[in-house]
């Protein structure tokens, strides 16, 4: 089986000058900002990220985010152990990915990375 690592919680925001306030007043610093729709804050050895219903994965909801080298296989595993993909592997700008619920209706974001 490919190592999976949780890299990343997501949290949605309609606010994300706010959020970014807010957790900055609580000792997270800012590492990363895209626009006005996500931020990425340095949770030692996770990322908290915030994101904007444009930009995150299932609006409204808090989604735990797993690194592994194979998104399609975890996707598979996924859907075979009882969950539901939401949005099948896909390549955005940065990453490949696959959005799914686990067998709970939990949310779950698989990525790795794409080669620059």
């Amino acid at each position: 089986m490919t190592e999976r690592q949780v890299r990343t919680v997501i949290l949605s925001t309609d606010d994300l000058d706010a959020s970014i306030a807010f957790y900055e007043a609580l000792g997270f610093a800012l590492k990363f900002r895209d626009g006005t729709h996500y931020a990425a804050l340095d949770g030692g050895s996770i990322t908290l990220a915030l994101a904007t219903a444009i930009d995150h994965p299932l609006p409204g909801s808090t989604v735990v985010g797993v690194r592994t080298e194979d998104v399609d296989g975890a996707a598979q595993a996924v859907e075979a152990s009882g969950g539901a993909i939401v949005k099948a592997p896909y390549d955005d700008a940065h990453e490949r990915r696959a959005v799914v619920y686990d067998n709970k209706g939990n949310g779950l974001v698989f990525y790795r990375p794409l080669p620059r």
